[in-house]
């Protein structure tokens, strides 16, 4: 092999593997904060992203859940189907296109994504505290535009429209004045997002 090509090869495993120990430790914080947070509602992780990008994306087609919430299709299906069982979610086919299944949330989906928003707290996501020195230092969270550029790469500009439709509309939501159909930003959040 030539010196080029093992230290691209070298340089190579490097960032691998540094970027897959960082991406691991990352999730876990997230994974065991997303848990606790949403315990007391009998939802896991899964379902309450599939209620989360349903209710942003209004009408969104199981591809799209899939696609965004980067999981299997089935695993997608089955915890919609699962949801609708609990009266959370409705399925259905549109006239233009019976191939894809669309859900939305019901009334009662809503109250209950509503119910867990009001729960959240800041102060016990690991990743939101441990970013704070960085914006009291830099007056701003960190920014991901390489990561972006990443995620673009690997998953395709689909992905990121809609990654960018759902920010938007988070976005839109925490609004002091939002409009009904969003989530309303509570006076705790107001104060974290101001």
């Amino acid at each position: 092999m030539e010196k080029d090509n093992l230290t691209s090869l070298k340089e190579a495993m490097i960032f691998s593997q540094t970027f897959a120990q960082i991406s691991k430790a990352l999730w876990k914080s997230v994974e065991k904060d997303w848990q606790n947070w949403i315990k007391d509602f009998g939802l896991n992780i899964n379902e309450h992203h599939i209620l989360w990008i349903a209710h942003h994306l209004e009408g969104a087609s199981i591809s799209d859940i899939a696609k965004f919430g980067v999981m299997h299709v089935s695993t997608a299906f089955n915890f919609s189907k699962k949801l609708e069982e609990q009266g959370y979610l409705s399925f259905s086919k549109r006239e233009n296109d019976k191939r894809n299944t669309y859900i939305q949330l019901t009334d009662k989906g809503e109250e209950l994504l509503l119910k867990t928003m009001k729960t959240y707290d800041p102060a016990k996501f690991g990743v939101y505290t441990s970013a704070l020195p960085i914006k009291d230092l830099f007056g701003k969270f960190p920014e991901f535009p390489e990561i972006m550029s990443m995620l673009r790469n690997i998953y395709g500009e689909d992905f990121m429209t809609i990654f960018n439709k759902l920010e938007e509309k988070i976005e839109e939501s925490l609004e002091e004045k939002a409009p009904s159909n969003v989530i309303p930003l509570t006076p705790e959040l107001a104060s974290v997002h101001s």
